[in-house]
Order: structure tokens, then C-alpha cells, then sequence
């Protein structure tokens, strides 16, 4: 557990509503807040945790205590390195409050569309860790506020090259709308909603 320092990019007190996951037509986003979030500076502060050792520049997105509590036993794995402030799903969901817009409970939609995703490519990176790897997603990350087609279109070459299996190179094109997925550990007898 760490404080994560953020620019506030909505309205004060916006988490006492207990929702987690922000779509893009959020009414707690202020209007400066969409600016912060197009350009993402509100990332740029962590890099203050990274300074303090809280975080890492390239790891698993860090996750509020109401998302790790249901976390199944193989997406725990991703407490096992230090939280970073950009991964493979920075890129591949960079547009996650657009993929919620207009969803009842943004929450659910976030852990039914992207949670099974951004935990199967968190859990990819943990197996395929090295600094020129680092390298690429801090690169892809900048170019991806340019370009998202060109950023994804790098990682989903670094994907294939790395043997990811088809079903995350197929997720991170990004051709298709998602569909509801189960995370990593649940087997796909066992309820998920």
C-alpha cells in the first residue's frame, strides 16, 4: 500500500461515490481534468513515487484496494514487482474511459472488458522483464499520445516476437470491441461478473 500523488483531474471528494473506474463522460471530471487526461500529466507526478521507490517506471498498473481484493490467486502475482507507471496496457487501453463511456456500472464493464486483459498482459511482462523491453514501452507510451495506431502497432510486433499467446496479440490490435473475458486463475466453469 502507497499514496500514488496525481494531479486531480476531478471534482473534490469525486471518490467518496465508491466508483473506481472513470469513463469518459464522467460528470466528477472537471474541465481542465479532460485536458489532464487526454494529454495523461496527471502520470507524470508518479514519477515522485517512482523517485521514492513506491513505484517503477514500467510494471503493472497499480490497483486501488477494492481491485486487488478480488484479484484470483494468479493475478496476485502482479504484487510481486514493483506497480509502474506505464506497461503494455497503458498503451493498448489508453483509451479506457472511451471503452466505459456510457456503461450503467463502469466498474463492472472495467473488470468484465479490460481487468482479464491489462492482469493477462501485466502477468506477460512480469515473464518478459528486461531493461531494452523497459525501454520500448516508455517509447511506445510517448509515441502512443501522438499516435495510438503507431504505438500499438510496435507492441503488438514486440507481442508476436515475445510468443504472447494469439489471444492477448489479438486483444492488443485493438480491431475489435472487447467482449467480456474471465482474469487470469478463473476457470471458465466458475461465475464471473
Amino acid at each position: 500500500m502507497f499514496n500514488m500523488v496525481k494531479l486531480r483531474s476531478m471534482v473534490v471528494n469525486a471518490d467518496s461515490t465508491a466508483v473506481d473506474s472513470t469513463s469518459a463522460n464522467d460528470t466528477r471530471i472537471t474541465t481542465v481534468g479532460r485536458l489532464i487526461r487526454k494529454y495523461k500529466l496527471d502520470e507524470i507526478t508518479q514519477l515522485w513515487n517512482v523517485l521514492k521507490g513506491d513505484m517503477s517506471l514500467v510494471g503493472p498498473r497499480p490497483n486501488v484496494p477494492r481491485g486487488v481484493d478480488v484479484y484470483t490467486e494468479e493475478e496476485r502475482r502482479l504484487l510481486s514487482v514493483a506497480p509502474g507507471v506505464t506497461d503494455f496496457s497503458s498503451i493498448i487501453f489508453s483509451d479506457e474511459g472511451e471503452i466505459l463511456a456510457d456503461k450503467d456500472d463502469p466498474d463492472r464493464a472495467y473488470d468484465q472488458l479490460i481487468r482479464p486483459w491489462k492482469s493477462k498482459l501485466g502477468l506477460f511482462y512480469i515473464d518478459n522483464q528486461n531493461i531494452l523491453l523497459d525501454i520500448k514501452i516508455i517509447w511506445w507510451t510517448i509515441i502512443a499520445i501522438i499516435s495510438k495506431k503507431t504505438a500499438l502497432s510496435n507492441v503488438v510486433k514486440e507481442l508476436i516476437k515475445l510468443n504472447a499467446p494469439s489471444d492477448i496479440v489479438q486483444v492488443s490490435r485493438r480491431e475489435k470491441d472487447l467482449t467480456p473475458s474471465q482474469p487470469p486463475g478463473l476457470d471458465k466453469t466458475e461465475n464471473f461478473s
